[in-house]
């Protein structure tokens, strides 16, 4: 196993009690299409981390395959104006939250952010989430996502 996907499930289990079932892919699971192929789900049970900068702060959007998060929603989460949300830069994402782009968990980040969860996800009784690297995710029901991640459930989908 990537020592990163297997640092995060340590992590999961030491500081949340939850055990993780990490899946590696060799040819990757980079987008919620590849992810959905490799362990045969619906692209909409995909649950993608992207990480937004709201006027520099980041923000972990834990958004289904099937859509596209709506930055100026997740702004008004914030109270910030939807104009200065975007996609937040990979030097900064690393260095705050401790994982890389496409690798980003729903939990375990090196800083407390706020996470969202997309309400779409909660339609699924288990979804797949990265595992620390591009090529590694692990399945988990949405309930745990919330309340391990402190997520709030709010429908940020485009």
């Amino acid at each position: 196993m990537h020592p990163r996907a297997e640092e995060f499930e340590r992590r999961a289990r030491a500081e949340h009690g939850v055990e993780i079932d990490v899946r590696e892919f060799p040819e990757g699971t980079k987008t919620a299409e590849d992810a959905a192929e490799a362990v045969e789900c619906s692209v909409g049970a995909i649950a993608s981390g992207i990480v937004l900068s709201a006027d520099g702060d980041l923000i972990v959007s834990v958004t289904s395959g099937a859509n596209r998060v709506d930055t100026a929603t997740v702004g008004e989460l914030v109270g910030v104006d939807g104009s200065a949300v975007s996609m937040a830069d990979a030097e900064d994402i690393k260095s705050t939250l401790g994982w890389s782009i496409g690798g980003v968990p729903p939990f375990c980040h090196e800083a407390d952010v706020p996470v969202f969860l997309d309400e779409t996800l909660t339609d699924f009784d288990r979804v797949w989430a990265a595992a620390g690297t591009p090529e590694a995710v692990f399945p988990i029901d949405p309930d745990t996502i919330v309340t391990v991640a402190d997520a709030k459930i709010a429908d940020i989908r485009e």
